[in-house]
Parts: C-alpha cells; structure tokens; sequence
C-alpha cells in the first residue's frame, strides 16, 4: 500500500502551454495543445498548484479514513495525470480483428463493422474519440486505433468494442486487444482419432 501514497504525493508538472483551473466543487480543469478535460476529483483529497506543479495532498481526517485517504490521493494524482498527458500527447488503443470476412471502416463519427453476425453494426464513437483502421497482417483483417485526450474514455470505448464479438477460444476469431494473448481451447477432434 505503501507504493500508492509514494506515488500520490509525487507532484505532476505542468508542461508549457497546459493551464489548469482548480474549482470550488473540487473538479479540475485542464487545457493543452490538444483540447481540455474537466473532472470531479475524489473526495478526502486537497489540491494546490505551486510552481508550475499540481500537488495532491490527503485531506486531514479521523484514523478511520487514513487508509481510504491515502488510496484516494494515488487515485487523483493518477487522474491528474493521465489528463495533462492527454492534452499534450494524448492516449492511443488498438484493437485487431480476426476472422475471415470480417471487416471495419470509419465513416465520420461512425465505426462500421463486419463481424459474422447477419448484419453490419453501426458503433456511433463519442466526442473526442478519433477511429481510423488499417490493414492487418495475418491472422489480423483489420487493426482499428482509437484516439483521444481522455485515457477512461478510450478504455470504455475500447472495451464497448470488444463486447461486440469477443474472441472465441477455439480459433481465437472476434476482437481482441493489440498483444491481447487469447487462451486457447483445443477442438473436438476426439482423442486418439485422425485428425
């Protein structure tokens, strides 16, 4: 436990052209070079900026609450910085698609996808998520990166994507992650028999 409130009381700098807003209803507020965030930091925590430098601190509180304290404070220094890395380099996800016939391409705001089923799945992207596929190689068809600023985002989306057709154990056919390693079960051949 002790590695999270080493880490949580690690200040994060801020880099040239980031500002950030510190509200009252304890929200933060960044902007960079590649767009802002805003978001609801967890409780028992105390934020100030000193010298170009975001400093997470635990709110004092009972002995009970320590513990609970001290994770939070890990927790919103992680989400302040994963927000300055996303608005000055941003997060990317890919995810591969493996199956034969299946395909996927992005149309404006818009990820359209082949996957087995009897028709094409339509999968709206959110505002500030960025979808572009290329060409796999084998067994890969199609490789689709996401983009974005906001790193929780790009998580969900990523895995809203996977639900779509989760790969099978057998073949391994479906969406997976990039390097995502798929246990494999082995077929009903029988044993023994020719294969």
């Amino acid at each position: 436990m002790a590695e999270v409130s080493r880490l949580g009381r690690k200040p994060v700098s801020i880099p040239n052209g980031v500002k950030v807003e510190l509200k009252e209803d304890g929200t933060i507020r960044v902007e960079g070079p590649k767009g802002k965030l805003e978001k609801k930091l967890p409780p028992l925590v105390q934020i100030s900026l000193e010298n170009n430098e975001i400093i997470v601190q635990k709110a004092p509180v009972q002995k009970k609450l320590q513990n609970k304290a001290k994770a939070f404070q890990g927790l919103a220094r992680a989400i302040i910085n994963n927000m300055v890395t996303g608005v000055t380099q941003g997060f990317t996800k890919s995810l591969d698609i493996v199956g034969l016939g299946y395909k996927a391409e992005v149309k404006g705001q818009e990820l359209i996808l082949s996957l087995g089923y009897s028709h094409p799945i339509n999968f709206p992207l959110p505002p500030g998520i960025v979808a572009k596929t290329e060409k796999g190689t084998d067994p890969v068809q199609v490789r689709i990166i996401l983009e974005g600023i906001d790193k929780e985002l790009l998580g969900q989306v990523a895995a809203n994507i996977r639900k779509l057709r989760p790969p099978e154990p057998y073949k391994g056919k479906g969406i997976r992650y990039t390097g995502e390693v798929i246990l494999r079960k082995a077929g009903k051949s029988g044993k023994g028999g020719k294969k």
